[in-house]
C-alpha cells in the first residue's frame, strides 16, 4: 500500500508550527555553530604566523566589549562627546550669530534707506532671515563638532562594538542590535538617524528603529536642554563646574531617552509591528587608523551640510510665522500672546505654560527656534531676539517674570526630549517608509508619550506638594 505524498505546502505549514516552539536563542545557536565549524576548518587547513595586531585587537576587545567595562566605557565616551559639543559649540555659535545678525541689521537698514514698507522689511529680515540665522548659528557648530567626532569613532571601528554591547538590550526589546547605531546617529540629527536605519535588513525592525529614533535628543534640542541644565541645575554649583554639571545633566536626560527608546521598541514589537526577530550576525572589524580626508568629507559635506540644508528649508517659514504672530495686534497685546494665553490651561496641565506650547507648535519645522521664540513672547518683542544672556538674567525672566518653577524646568526637559519629530525628520520618515501612516504614527507615538509623561510628572509632583 503506497504512502500519500507530502506536498511542499504541508512541509512549510509543519515547519511554521514547529518554529513557534523553538527558543528565542535558536537562531543565534545556529549561527554560532556555523562559525565554530568554519573556525575549526580554518585551523586545520590554514597555518598563520603570529599576528601581533590581531592579538592587540583581541585584548582590547576583551575590555571594550566586556560585560563589566563595556557599558561604562561607552557612557564615558558619550559624556565626553556631549561635553565637547556643549562646551565647544557655545563659543562658535555666539560668533556665527553675531556675524549673521549683523548682516541682518545691515539688510534691514538698507531696506529702510530705500523706503521699502516696514512690513516687507520686517517679514524678510526680522522674520525669515532671523529664523534662518538662528538655525544656522545653533545647528552648525554642534554638528561640526559632533559629526566629525562620531565619524572618528566610526572610522576607528568602535561603533560595531557599541552595537555588540547593546545587542542584548535591543534583543530583549524585540528590536535589532544595529538600532544602537541609528540611535547614535540621532544625537547629531534624527533625520540622519532615520536614514541610517537602512543598515537594518529586516523591514519590521527597520521600522521600529525609524519610529523610535526621535526619543534621543538631536542637536536641535540640545540648546533647550543645556539652557535648563545650566540655569536650574548647574546654578547651584561653583562656576568652574558649570559645564561639567550641565553636561552630566544632559547625559542623564539622554539615558531617559534611551530608556523610552527601548520601552517603545518593546511595545511596538509586541503590537503593531509584531513579528519574529531576525538573527543578528556581527563580525567585529579590526581597529583602523582614522582616515582624516574621509572623515572630513563624510561628517562635514555628506552629513552636516545635508542636514543643515534640510533644516533651513523648514526654518524659513517658521521664522515668517513667528514674525506675523508677533506683529498682528490683538487686544492689548499681539496674536502670539493671545494664542499663548489660550493654550495656557493645557500647558499648566502638563506642568508647562501656554508660551512653551506655542513655541513648540511654531518650532515644528526646526527645534532650534524654541528658545528664541519663548524669549520673544515672554518679552513681548516683535521679532526673534537674543534675549537674556546670563544665567541670572534668564532665571529672573523665567522665574520672577513668568512664574517658572523647578517643575516647569523638569517637565520642559522631558517634553523637549520626548515630543514629536521636527518637520525635517517627519519628511525623512515619509521618504524612507513611503507611507503617510508610519509618518503619522511617529508623531502620535512621540507626542503622545510626551503628553502622558509630563502630565503624570506634574500630577504626582502636585500631589506630593513639590511645585517649587
Amino acid at each position: 500500500m503506497s504512502q500519500k505524498a507530502i506536498t511542499p505546502n504541508e512541509i512549510l505549514s509543519k515547519a511554521e508550527t514547529l518554529r513557534g516552539g523553538l527558543s528565542t536563542g535558536f537562531r543565534d545557536e545556529i549561527v554560532k555553530s556555523l562559525y565554530n565549524e568554519a573556525e575549526s576548518i580554518a585551523q586545520r587547513a590554514v597555518k598563520t604566523a603570529g599576528d601581533k595586531k590581531y592579538d592587540f585587537d583581541q585584548r582590547l576587545d576583551r575590555i571594550v566589549t566586556s560585560p563589566i567595562y563595556g557599558l561604562p566605557i561607552m557612557l564615558g565616551l558619550l559624556a565626553i562627546l556631549i561635553w565637547l559639543t556643549v562646551s565647544g559649540a557655545n563659543v562658535v555659535s555666539d560668533a556665527i550669530a553675531a556675524v549673521l545678525f549683523a548682516v541682518g541689521d545691515w539688510g534691514n537698514a538698507l531696506f529702510n534707506s530705500l523706503n521699502i514698507p516696514w512690513w516687507i522689511t520686517g517679514f524678510i529680515w526680522d522674520g525669515v532671515y532671523r529664523g534662518l540665522a538662528w538655525v544656522v548659528s545653533v545647528m552648525l557648530p554642534p554638528m561640526m563638532i559632533f559629526f566629525p567626532a562620531f565619524t572618528i569613532l566610526e572610522d576607528l571601528g568602535y561603533l560595531p562594538r557599541v552595537a555588540f554591547n547593546l545587542d542584548w538590550l535591543y534583543r530583549k526589546a524585540g528590536a535589532h542590535g544595529k538600532q544602537s547605531l541609528t540611535m547614535a546617529m540621532g544625537f547629531g540629527c534624527n533625520a540622519a538617524g532615520v536614514v541610517a536605519a537602512r543598515i537594518i535588513d529586516s523591514p519590521r525592525e527597520r521600522l521600529i528603529a525609524i519610529l523610535t529614533n526621535n526619543f534621543v535628543p538631536c542637536n536641535g534640542r540640545f540648546p533647550t536642554l543645556i539652557m535648563l541644565a545650566t540655569v536650574f541645575v548647574a546654578a547651584a554649583f561653583p562656576p568652574a563646574l558649570t559645564s561639567v554639571i550641565a553636561a552630566g545633566t544632559v547625559v542623564g536626560v539622554v539615558l531617559v531617552g534611551i530608556f523610552f527608546t527601548l520601552l517603545m521598541s518593546w511595545l511596538l514589537s509586541r503590537t503593531v509591528l509584531k513579528g519574529e526577530a531576525s538573527a543578528f550576525t556581527l563580525e567585529l572589524p579590526p581597529y583602523r587608523r582614522p582616515n582624516i580626508g574621509r572623515i572630513l568629507y563624510t561628517s562635514l559635506l555628506d552629513r552636516t551640510l545635508f542636514v543643515l540644508w534640510r533644516a533651513m528649508q523648514t526654518a524659513a517659514p517658521a521664522g515668517a510665522i513667528i514674525w506675523i504672530l508677533a506683529n498682528v495686534p490683538f487686544g492689548d497685546s499681539n496674536l502670539a500672546r493671545a494664542i499663548a494665553d489660550w493654550l495656557n490651561p493645557f500647558g499648566l496641565l502638563l506642568g508647562l505654560d501656554g508660551v512653551i506650547i506655542l513655541a513648540y507648535i511654531i518650532a515644528i519645522p526646526a527645534n532650534e527656534i524654541v528658545v528664541p521664540t519663548m524669549m520673544m513672547v515672554y518679552m513681548g518683542a516683535g521679532m526673534m531676539i537674543d534675549g537674556p544672556t546670563t544665567s541670572e538674567s534668564i532665571r529672573s525672566l523665567l522665574i520672577d517674570g513668568n512664574g517658572w518653577t523647578m517643575l516647569t524646568a523638569v517637565n520642559l526637559m522631558l517634553f523637549a526630549l520626548l515630543h514629536n519629530p521636527c518637520a525635517t525628520t517627519i519628511a525623512t520618515i515619509y521618504k524612507e517608509t513611503k507611507s503617510l501612516k508610519w509618518a503619522t504614527l511617529s508623531v502620535v507615538i512621540t507626542l503622545g508619550t510626551a503628553i502622558v509623561v509630563t502630565f503624570l510628572t506634574a500630577s504626582i509632583a502636585r500631589l506630593l506638594g513639590w511645585v517649587g
